[in-house]
């Protein structure tokens, strides 16, 4: 997706701010074991010094949520909601605040490609961390985990 404007980077500060050191953490190590995942030949280092290089080893900002979402569940289990919401981390996007949190103080790059829209709505959380399945009856009613008869 083409960057169309510039990230809000004052309100991506703000907003990151509020997440602890081992949130960060859980996205460096969801970067390399997404880049593992999708170019096994990079063995998951997620650094490289040479350009060309990473750009062969790019991964799009759904990719990169999908692989927090599996690292997640493989680490936590069915705590990892749990986990998520003690890190006040509640939807997709907060992944996005955090990337380009690191995209801004130097620690991660992206291409002209990425758009921190590209963080918006990639799975709903309380679909995917929730410890019981969410039946249709339950996502309309607002009841997370209820089972529908």
């Amino acid at each position: 997706m083409q960057q169309s404007t510039t990230p809000p980077w004052d309100e991506i500060r703000r907003r990151a701010s509020v997440f602890p050191e081992a949130a960060f953490q859980f996205v460096r190590e969801s970067l390399a074991h997404t880049v593992k995942q999708l170019h096994p030949e990079s063995k998951g280092k997620a650094e490289v010094a040479d350009p060309a290089l990473a750009d062969s080893r790019h991964v799009t900002g759904q990719q990169l949520c999908l692989g927090m979402r599996d690292l997640a569940l493989k680490r936590y289990g069915l705590l990892a909601g749990a986990v998520m919401r003690q890190w006040g981390v509640r939807e997709t996007e907060d992944f996005g605040v955090m990337v380009y949190a690191m995209i801004d103080r130097g620690e991660m790059r992206c291409s002209e490609r990425d758009s921190f829209d590209d963080f918006r709505d990639v799975f709903a959380f309380e679909e995917v961390f929730s410890p019981l399945p969410v039946t249709p009856a339950a996502r309309r009613s607002g009841v997370a985990g209820s089972r529908s008869a």
